[in-house]
């Protein structure tokens, strides 16, 4: 395969899975009504994920030793109070990254 055309064929074959695979569940359910598992883990599992990113992140950040977390704190904080008031993912992220970004250049 030429050196041009393996990065295409590449490309092509994760498109193609990223839509079978978004494409599966309503060639599986159809109009059917979800099952109960489904409903049950579409409302349970949003909040567990994010609690495990929250952990994942926090994870190194040392409380003991200077700057004490405040930056993750700060930047965790004002991503919540974002999501909040403006229910914006796109900001939020955006700005929460922004402010550790230079909370921890600063401090």
């Amino acid at each position: 395969m030429s050196e041009a055309l393996y990065p295409a064929a590449v490309i092509a074959v994760v498109a193609l899975v990223t839509w079978a695979l978004r494409a599966f569940p309503f060639l599986l359910f159809g109009s059917r009504p979800l099952p109960g598992v489904v409903r049950y883990l579409g409302r349970v599992l949003p909040p567990a994920i994010m609690t495990v990113l929250v952990i994942y992140c926090l994870r190194d950040t040392s409380f003991a030793n200077a700057p004490y977390g405040i930056p993750a704190l700060a930047a965790g904080a004002l991503v919540v109070i974002l999501q909040a008031v403006r229910n914006n993912m796109y900001l939020s992220i955006i700005a929460g990254t922004a402010c550790y970004m230079v909370l921890i250049r600063v401090m």
